[in-house]
């Protein structure tokens, strides 16, 4: 049952710029924020500190991810079936006004139609003459502005809900269930829960994006928001085919530094939504500075690759100045690689974007995702591709200024 008290929350704070009276219950207060000392992601368990990107590559990201998979996201129990195939369901079709070119594939796992499969919407620009960037979007959130296909850049929703369902109790009917031993009817507690599952499908989806000849699969982006933040955030971390991260509000478990204990906790968040994770993460709910990792180090493990992480002023639940924080608190990774990191060490002003090789912005507005964010990551993306352009700005929304809001997830607070 949804949360009614949340709802009439939801739409106060729409109507104010302060901070509503009937938040969910959490600390709000950035003065009762505690004391805490964050892992150093450049010194190993043993007390051996990474001085070199081959120690880095060859010794402290795989300990890192280890510790991301026992104690927080569960261990990935597949990778790439040697059975799956894949087949274009929907072909290539012009959009009415002539701009874009959509197709669905479905990618069968098992490589039976009969058996778990997964759609991929894919779009790209009409006019495209060589193989285009595509921002990967897990979740799905609205019909993108059209200024990402006018720029020249393609989008493939993903439908990670068809491999796993966002709700308790589904894994007998998820990908988890379908590829455990016979008989398990849960998972392990350093097993993959929901995120796990879902980074696991956008992987799969890559797989068939570097077959795809309109595709350029050296600039495959991932985009989500909210609870797909967290999945592509993990996504990015396994696999570094994907070029870029673009993480929106992800809040705790995808993009903050936990310890702060602002806002969203670990603790409450295992406590509406354990599936997400694996069974081990809730042992922390009460003793959060004994995890051994926190969520500078996730960002970290993009390293060297570029990785943008975007909050939002009123998004309180998701704690905008923490995700600020644990995107400086990586910087030192991207350091080791000769890379500048966010390059500020003070958080920014509403609606000024920072950083090189990290990028982030607090944007106006609530919990969501709209077009002020979308021509930030344009912009960042263009950057780091090399794509120069005369106006930036293009035409439409992002030229007045006029934003509209693509996505606003309503159920993300605690569900009776």
């Amino acid at each position: 049952m949804r949360n009614v008290h949340f709802f009439r929350w939801l739409r106060s704070f729409r109507r104010t710029t302060t901070t509503p009276p009937a938040l969910p219950k959490a600390q709000y207060d950035e003065s009762k924020v505690p004391a805490y000392t964050l892992p150093d992601p450049l010194v190993m368990l043993d007390g051996k500190r990474v001085t070199d990107t081959n120690a880095w590559r060859r010794e402290r990201r795989p300990e890192i991810l280890r510790l991301f998979e026992t104690n927080v996201y569960g261990r990935t129990m597949a990778r790439r079936p040697k059975e799956m195939t894949w087949e274009v369901t929907s072909p290539a079709t012009n959009a009415t006004d002539g701009t874009v070119i959509n197709k669905t594939v479905t990618i069968y796992f098992a490589g039976k139609k009969d058996g778990p499969k997964m759609d991929l919407h894919i779009t790209v620009p009409a006019n495209a003459k060589i193989p285009v960037p595509v921002f990967m979007l897990a979740g799905g959130f609205g019909r993108p502005n059209p200024e990402i296909y006018k720029r020249g850049y393609g989008t493939v929703s993903v439908r990670i809900d068809q491999v796993q369902a966002d709700r308790a109790n589904q894994y007998t009917n998820s990908i988890r269930a379908f590829f455990a031993p016979p008989g398990q009817i849960e998972p392990g507690p350093d097993e993959w829960g929901a995120v796990g599952a879902w980074a696991w499908a956008m992987s799969r989806a890559m797989d068939y994006l570097e077959t795809d000849p309109a595709i350029d699969a050296g600039k495959v982006c991932l985009n989500g928001v909210s609870r797909y933040g967290k999945a592509v955030m993990w996504a990015g971390a396994q696999d570094e085919r994907f070029a870029i991260v673009f993480s929106g509000e992800a809040g705790c478990a995808g993009q903050t530094i936990v310890r702060r204990q602002f806002g969203e906790t670990v603790k409450s968040i295992t406590g509406f939504a354990p599936y997400w994770f694996a069974g081990n993460f809730k042992n922390y709910a009460d003793r959060v500075n004994d995890l051994p990792v926190d969520w500078h180090e996730l960002i970290a493990l993009m390293a060297p690759r570029p990785v943008y992480i975007a909050t939002a002023e009123q998004d309180y639940w998701g704690d905008p100045r923490g995700s600020f924080l644990a995107a400086r608190a990586a910087g030192p990774v991207y350091q080791l690689f000769g890379e500048t990191g966010l390059g500020v060490d003070d958080w920014p002003p509403v609606e000024t974007p920072v950083g090189d090789f990290i990028g982030y912005h607090n944007r106006k507005g609530t919990h969501g995702q709209n077009d002020y964010d979308w021509e930030q990551f344009l912009n960042f993306a263009d950057r780091h591709f090399g794509f120069a352009r005369s106006n930036a700005r293009g035409s439409g929304a992002f030229a007045t200024g006029q934003y509209r809001n693509l996505f606003v997830e309503a159920d993300i607070y605690p569900r009776k």
